[in-house]
């Protein structure tokens, strides 16, 4: 249960400090794990990334603010972190559905997002398939591309790197090559620093380096593989979601640091029967 409190200590340091300037990276700190996989626990488990957390808490204040006090739109803006007035009555709009004005004149109804507690259950609603296997290290051959985890554009650009792949006939590819321990393709994420990921979309390949391709190798560890039926990507995530809210608060099992895969097959992803995996190096 460790996790958990350290992801509530990391959740209560943003409010301490929602009207200061803080980073992804000091956020981290607090729950004592790395950018990539604080934003990505944090957006399991909440289904809103740490960035719209923020925004939203703001803006709940904001209101409140706006509608009981004669504070000025310009000075509510720029203390919520907003250059402009415009860009505040802006996303005072998109969140709200009115204008700061029309909130302030008490015309319609606010939209308040309250403070995340973070609660798990120790017994999953549903029986997750998974079982424990060891390997020996092993040899991806594919393409790696470096996203900053500044501003979360790692979120929007990782998807975008998996439509290219499909794209061009790179899956294709990867495939053909699928000669290792694993079959499928993987996609493969390597924490590079506070501030960037380096990102793998490959396959299990045991030889020469590919033309145009690139190699990593994948250290021997012990692995959860997590079944995953359904279609893509609200399968995956919700299998993901189970794991951190339900199997690691109650399996004794922890995170061994080293990369986790999710599996791909080459089954059409929107198929109810699609059938893919998650492995979680543990220990």
């Amino acid at each position: 249960m460790m996790w958990v409190e350290s992801l509530q200590k990391a959740i209560d340091y943003m409010e301490v400090h929602l009207l200061d300037d803080i980073s992804i990276g000091r956020i981290a700190e607090q729950a004592n794990v790395s950018v990539f996989h604080f934003q990505r626990l944090f957006a399991v488990l909440t289904d809103m990334s740490v960035g719209e957390y923020l925004r939203r808490r703001r803006l709940t204040l904001a209101a409140d603010e706006l509608s009981r006090s004669n504070a000025r739109i310009i000075d509510l803006a720029l203390k919520y972190g907003y250059d402009t007035p415009e860009a505040f009555s802006k996303a005072f709009r998109r969140q709200h559905g009115m204008s700061p004005s029309e909130a302030r004149r008490h015309s319609g109804k606010l939209t308040s997002y309250n403070r995340l507690v973070i609660q798990v259950n120790l017994k999953g609603v549903e029986p997750m398939q998974y079982r424990v296997v060891e390997r020996e290290r092993f040899q991806i051959a594919g393409i790696k591309r470096t996203f900053s985890l500044v501003n979360e554009k790692n979120l929007a650009e990782i998807p975008k790197m998996w439509d290219a792949v499909n794209g061009d006939g790179t899956d294709e590819l990867l495939f053909s090559l699928n000669n290792g321990p694993i079959t499928g393709v993987l996609g493969v994420c390597i924490d590079k620093s506070s501030e960037a990921i380096d990102y793998w979309i490959a396959t299990a390949h045991d030889g020469d380096e590919p033309d145009g391709l690139s190699t990593l190798t994948i250290p021997a560890s012990k692995w959860a593989v997590f079944e995953v039926h359904g279609p893509m990507p609200d399968a995956m995530q919700t299998v993901w979601k189970h794991i951190f809210s339900e199997w690691f608060p109650s399996s004794g099992y922890k995170h061994a640091g080293t990369p986790e895969l999710e599996v791909y097959t080459d089954e059409d992803p929107s198929s109810p029967d699609l059938y893919s995996e998650i492995w979680i190096p543990v220990k």
